[in-house]
């Protein structure tokens, strides 16, 4: 590998053999994050190079700073030309972007600028021996992944996609679907139970810490559950639903068919319409309660009960949400969900061993991230928060606030970060130490925050659970997933891929 700088790098056995397949078949590649994931599209892409000279590679990941982070790396550990190493996003120029593309070998950009200039005809992938596509979890529906890869087949003389990430979902339908977006022939996975990976991953250790859920929010939550079961039951005698225990995305599917049908035909969904919705919002309810705090469901509650929705106005009307309503609005001042408390005594704790240390501390609301973070500065804690872009004028981070923030916490300008979802994935930092303020049920999201400790040394993830909650399930849940799809991926890693279309069946 003449392109490749041999002294500044040295591949792993696991890295070398899944590019070896990733050279020859359109691959999908499913490693922990911080494993070297980057590193295989780096040998594969040298690969390409030296096989066809004169052709192109395209990396795409989902945000900029991801997409940046695959030209640097090519730049650092390559010997081309570092003016025919490229970065496209949304800030280049259009006029620019088609220039790029003739001059460099070597581009990196972002899905929705790909997707565009394919559409508008400013870029041709005729002459690209690859494309890589990062976070590829992503490559479902109408994200621009599938069109990038349907075009790309459709278009080059030498096609060959390389598609990573940390966990593909754990459903079959969902992995088949990634698979048959990207025409993927085989699957390469390694985890923790394969010796060629294991070795090179320090041990992370978890650890449950409970807390009770407090009586005042208990009897809040049984007036809740009052309401909802007599929805669920009203849903599954009118046979809307199999069953009185569906899960949030049955609840959502539901909503949308029952709306659907209400539109048409303007047919007795109405009252499906009123116990779906109410059943959701409950949900949403109970959840905040059990896992955010009085505070979160009074403000949820009071969004409620100053709405004009037919849907609202029904709940509002409900004596039983009164008052749940009403004892929320007594407790509000005095009664913080005791998570807040847990997670000052545990950052305390881990401090007083090591004042270098570094914590990141996931939560799902960015309400939830203020909150925490505003507790920790008052005791004293060198702390702060790390969230995502947002459309209101002032409000969020942009990317280069979040790096900037990123670039201090690895310095240990500051000890905790607290991050709301944009800290799951897209961004190359680690911490000593992850607090999950509460679980996720999805297997993806789970495995991302998991990925941040560990990389370098051994970690620790505490899982903060309120008992007989949501958290328990969610938890659980996450677990059950990610097993699932484990066991799902090496399957097709011993028999292959089995897709259902060609490329053939695309076209027409």
């Amino acid at each position: 590998m003449d392109l490749l700088k041999l002294d500044l790098i040295q591949p792993r056995e696991y890295q070398l053999k899944i590019a070896e397949t990733a050279s020859t078949k359109n691959t999908l590649v499913v490693l922990p994050t911080g494993t070297g994931k980057t590193i295989i599209s780096l040998l594969v892409g040298i690969k390409r190079l030296e096989k066809y000279p004169d052709s192109k590679i395209l990396i795409t990941s989902p945000t900029r700073p991801l997409t940046a982070q695959h030209k640097k790396t090519f730049e650092t550990f390559t010997r081309i030309n570092p003016e025919e190493i490229a970065l496209i996003t949304g800030k280049t120029k259009p006029e620019k972007r088609e220039e790029i593309y003739k001059k460099a070998k070597v581009i990196a950009g972002t899905p929705q600028c790909i997707q565009h200039d394919l559409e508008n005809g400013k870029l041709n992938l005729e002459n690209f021996s690859l494309i890589v596509l990062d976070e590829v979890h992503r490559a479902v529906k109408k994200y621009a992944y599938p069109y990038i890869a349907k075009k790309y087949m459709l278009q080059s003389k030498h096609p060959l996609i390389l598609g990573l990430t940390a966990s593909p979902g754990g459903t079959p339908e969902r992995i088949r679907e990634i698979c048959e977006n990207l025409f993927i022939e085989v699957v390469e996975i390694r985890t923790e139970a394969d010796e060629d990976l294991r070795k090179y991953m320090p041990p992370v250790e978890k650890e449950f810490v409970y807390v009770e859920l407090p009586e005042e929010f208990k009897k809040i939550k049984a007036l809740l559950q009052q309401v909802l079961q007599e929805d669920l039951q009203w849903l599954k005698e009118h046979k809307y639903l199999s069953t009185s225990r569906p899960t949030r995305k049955m609840l959502l599917d539901l909503q949308k068919e029952v709306t659907a049908n209400y539109m048409h035909e303007r047919d007795h969904s109405f009252w499906a319409i009123m116990h779906v919705v109410g059943a959701i919002k409950i949900e949403h309810a109970i959840e905040l309660l059990e896992t955010q705090g009085i505070l979160f469901f009074y403000e949820f509650l009071k969004k409620v009960f100053g709405s004009r929705r037919k849907t609202d106005r029904r709940l509002a009307n409900d004596p039983r949400i009164r008052e749940a309503f009403r004892i929320a609005e007594n407790l509000k001042e005095e009664y913080e969900h005791p998570k807040l408390e847990k997670v000052v005594f545990i950052v305390k704790d881990i401090l007083r061993e090591n004042q270098t240390a570094g914590i990141i501390i996931f939560a799902n609301y960015r309400s939830t991230v203020d909150k925490i973070n505003s507790l920790l500065v008052k005791n004293g804690i060198k702390s702060s928060i790390l969230i995502g872009q947002t459309m209101k004028q002032g409000k969020g981070m942009t990317q280069q606030q979040q790096l900037e923030t990123l670039k201090k916490f690895e310095e240990r300008k500051f000890n905790v970060l607290v991050a709301s979802s944009i800290g799951e994935e897209g961004l190359d930092y680690y911490a000593d130490f992850a607090i999950f303020y509460e679980p996720v049920p999805s297997e993806i999201r789970a495995l991302q925050r998991k990925g941040r400790v560990g990389r370098h040394k051994a970690g620790k993830i505490i899982f903060l659970i309120t008992k007989g909650t949501r958290d328990e399930a969610y938890y659980w849940a996450a677990f059950r997933k990610e097993k699932k799809m484990k066991s799902i991926l090496y399957k097709m890693r011993e028999k292959g891929v089995r897709r259902e279309k060609t490329l053939i069946d695309w076209l027409k």
